[in-house]
């Protein structure tokens, strides 16, 4: 019924309105299952990853319609452009559904109460206990609700470069994951985009201590190297979602297919360069501003 009225194709013609889709969606789908599945004592325990896999679902018709508008472009546009310009439109309307969820997630993690953040959160502040602390049950304990970020301002030059090696490896991981649910489901890696958003909505949760004033320092935080981050993440399932369209629509010995193939590899490469600047500004460009 929602993609009826909310029409998938209003998001590669305006890419900024799945903004409104995108925290829409998320805020639907966090109250739609604590409506149904919250009085549930075995729901209730997985509240925070049905709020993704409902999200997921109400968007992967926007995230399909467009996969397959930008496959029709690899075949039919004679003219071979720079790739985020050939394909700009797409992942703009991908970044502004994700900014969706994120902003919505982090205003939720904020103004709800805060034993249902702690159902409807659980598994993000493991997640983010898990990447930033040894001990993640001392960790949940203390910031599982407010309380200041974990820095890295105090480490040395060898343990920030170390760090930088995890960050990246992290994030690479975080990409092939893209790619395989893309090339699996077509709009699957969606899913993977949807958690990672809530995921920095709650760490700017925890860095604001679920202020709401505080919000926008939390937010200026977490994008500045986030925002490149999650661009390669979305040119990733990008170009998954286009091998993924071409080898069901077409056969692999057919010439527009390799044409798309390669188009794909390109846009893989790129994703992997904006990658390393990320894992280099989240350790030696952000913490030295906030």
């Amino acid at each position: 019924m929602f993609e009826l009225i909310l029409n998938p194709k209003s998001g590669e013609r305006k890419p900024w309105s799945l903004f409104l889709v995108g925290m829409f969606y998320s805020a639907l789908a966090l109250f739609f299952v604590n409506w149904v599945f919250l009085g549930n004592p075995v729901f209730m325990e997985y509240t925070s990853i049905l709020i993704i896999t409902f999200t997921v679902i109400l968007s992967i018709p926007f995230v399909y319609y467009l996969f397959k508008i930008e496959e029709e472009k690899d075949i039919f546009e004679k003219e071979k452009h720079f790739l985020v310009k050939s394909h700009g439109k797409a992942i703009t309307a991908l970044m502004w559904l994700f900014l969706g969820y994120l902003v919505a997630f982090a205003i939720l993690y904020v103004v709800l109460p805060k034993n249902v953040v702690a159902h409807d959160f659980k598994a993000q502040i493991e997640q983010y206990c898990t990447i930033n602390s040894n001990n993640v049950q001392d960790c949940v304990a203390r910031y599982g609700i407010g309380g200041a970020a974990i820095g890295i301002q105090s480490l040395s030059m060898e343990e920030k470069q170390n760090r930088v090696i995890n960050i990246f490896v992290n994030n690479i991981f975080v990409l092939i994951f893209c790619l395989v649910f893309s090339l699996a489901f077509g709009a699957g890696a969606i899913f993977i985009l949807a958690w990672n958003a809530s995921v920095i909505a709650t760490a700017m949760g925890i860095f604001s201590k679920a202020t709401l004033s505080e919000l926008p320092l939390a937010f200026g935080r977490y994008m500045l190297h986030g925002i490149p981050e999650i661009l390669a993440y979305f040119i990733g399932a990008l170009a998954g979602g286009i091998i993924s369209l071409a080898i069901v629509r077409h056969d692999w010995r057919d010439e527009r297919f390799w044409i798309i193939l390669q188009d794909s590899l390109d846009l893989i490469v790129l994703s992997i360069v904006i990658l390393i600047i990320a894992s280099l500004m989240e350790v030696f460009i952000t913490p030295a501003i906030f």
